[in-house]
C-alpha cells in the first residue's frame, strides 16, 4: 500500500520494483487482488497492464488499521497500546516527541472533560 500511495497507482511490476527484496511477481498480484477484494483498491486498465489504486486516503487506512491492531493485541485498550509502543524503546524518544505525545494527552483530557 506504501507504494501505490506514494505513487498514487501502480502496476504489479512498479510495485515489485520499489520493494526492497521483494517477494515474488505473484505474490505481489495475488495481495493486490486480495486488497481489491476486501475494498483497499481498485484497478484500471491501462493497454495491457492493471493499475492498482488505493481507493482510501493513506490516513483512513491507517486509522483503520491502528483500531484492528488495538482490537486484536489489546482487547480494545488504547491505553495499552500506547503503554507497549512507549515500553518497547523508551530511551528512543526524543524530547519533542515526548513533548507532542504530552501535547495530546492534555488534548485528550480537555476532550474528555466536555
Amino acid at each position: 500500500m506504501d507504494v501505490l500511495y506514494e505513487k498514487g497507482g501502480a502496476t504489479v511490476a512498479e510495485v515489485v520494483d520499489c520493494l526492497p527484496d521483494p517477494p515474488s511477481y505473484s505474490a505481489v498480484r495475488a495481495a493486490l487482488a486480495t486488497l481489491e477484494a476486501k475494498g483497499s483498491v481498485r484497478h484500471e486498465k491501462n493497454g495491457t497492464k492493471f493499475v492498482f489504486i488505493p481507493k482510501t486516503s493513506a490516513e483512513t487506512a491507517r486509522r483503520s488499521a491502528m483500531r484492528h491492531l488495538i482490537q486484536t493485541f489489546f482487547r480494545g485498550s488504547r491505553e495499552q497500546a500506547v503503554a507497549a509502543l512507549l515500553e518497547v524503546s523508551p530511551a528512543q524518544f526524543s524530547e519533542e516527541e515526548l513533548d507532542r505525545l504530552s501535547g495530546l494527552i492534555e488534548k485528550a483530557r480537555k476532550g474528555a472533560k466536555r
